[in-house]
């Protein structure tokens, strides 16, 4: 009883896989006022699935510390976005539902997580140090695979588009595996920050906070696939509802896309401002740039190989407004992330950033 009391979230997402299935004709047949309704509350069975992913992948980095607690987080993260985007898009064509979604993630990750965090936390305890190395090691990499993968392939000619996205998959799992590899040998340290004797009594709330969430790993850990395994489902019959409840409603077509990025980044989203509000902005760092880098270069390699495996190509490239927005949105944090602390007003800056990026949508641009 204990214990379904404390999975209740994922008692109700597994309540609304059950029912998604036995109703989702009947959502289908209703028309779009019915199909509406049905994605709304499916939306929400999964983000309470992901809050209890969030919360086991909190518990195993609560085991295994820095850098690794985040790389679960993110990957986490990573994983339910690549399973939803991977069903939607076996469902109806949608060109640019994947880079959409890609740009979506690293706005709302970059701006809008990181950015609330820093003005949150900047409000409550002034200036949050973290280790400077982490911020410009994120930053470089980011670039670097947003550039390759999808500012570079407006200029690839059509008829090369396979060798082309065969060598973004070999660069990106390349890039990975090189900075997996420093990230927990020799340079492990660039993720984390010792706070000292004066921030004691964060550390000890710290503590008592990793007791709070303290759980068998082994339960954490398939509790956590469980949770993305329901998702997974219920994403099957949301890309369904969704498709009939938004047609012809003249919403931006950057909806869809959102709204899957708010999904995968909700396990990261309370997290992060927990974090801020104790002090330890480190933490903040890693899961709103580590987020980031991992939607881009994980995500891409299977985007671009399930566009090989059907023999058909994604468009990855950015367009115009997208690019000037990741390039002033990079700017901003390699100029805010470069002396080991951030501020409300770092934070504001990027919360201004993350507006424009939703009210260009809202103008379909």
């Amino acid at each position: 009883m204990r214990l379904l009391k404390q999975e209740s979230f994922l008692l109700i997402a597994v309540l609304a896989t059950v029912t998604a299935y036995v109703f989702e004709h009947v959502a289908l047949a209703g028309g779009q006022s019915a199909a509406l309704i049905a994605s709304v509350l499916i939306i929400i069975a999964i983000l309470l699935a992901s809050l209890r992913v969030a919360h086991h992948a909190e518990v195993l980095a609560e085991k295994f510390g820095e850098p690794y607690g985040t790389m679960i987080l993110t990957l986490s993260a990573v994983l339910v976005e690549v399973v939803i985007l991977a069903i939607m898009t076996s469902h109806a064509p949608a060109p640019t539902l994947m880079r959409d979604t890609v740009y979506s993630a690293v706005m709302l990750d970059i701006n809008g997580i990181l950015g609330l965090a820093a003005i949150l936390g900047g409000l409550k305890h002034g200036e949050q140090p973290y280790n400077v190395d982490s911020g410009n090691t994120y930053l470089v990499m980011i670039l670097t695979a947003m550039g390759i993968s999808m500012v570079v392939p407006e200029f690839i000619p059509q008829g090369k588009w396979q060798v082309y996205s065969i060598f973004t998959i070999v660069v990106m799992v390349l890039m990975y595996g090189m900075f997996l590899r420093l990230q927990t040998g020799k340079h492990s340290y660039f993720f984390s920050y010792k706070y000292g004797s004066r921030r004691h009594g964060t550390e000890q709330q710290h503590e008592e906070d990793g007791e709070e969430a303290h759980g068998d790993v082994r339960a954490s850990a398939s509790l956590l696939v469980a949770g993305i395994v329901l998702i997974g489902a219920l994403a099957e019959v949301m890309s369904k509802t969704l498709d009939v409840g938004l047609a012809g409603t003249g919403v931006p077509p950057i909806t869809a896309a959102l709204i899957v990025a708010v999904i995968s980044a909700s396990p990261e989203i309370l997290t992060a401002l927990r974090s801020a509000l104790a002090n330890r902005m480190q933490g903040v760092v890693n899961i709103a740039l580590g987020a980031s880098l991992s939607t881009v270069i994980l995500t891409v390699p299977v985007i671009e190989g399930l566009a090989l495996l059907r023999g058909e190509p994604i468009y990855m490239a950015l367009s115009p407004t997208q690019t000037v927005m990741m390039l002033l949105t990079l700017l901003a944090a390699a100029i805010n992330l470069h002396d080991g602390e951030t501020n409300a007003i770092e934070g504001l800056t990027h919360f201004v950033l993350f507006a424009t990026f939703l009210m260009l949508a809202a103008l379909g641009m």
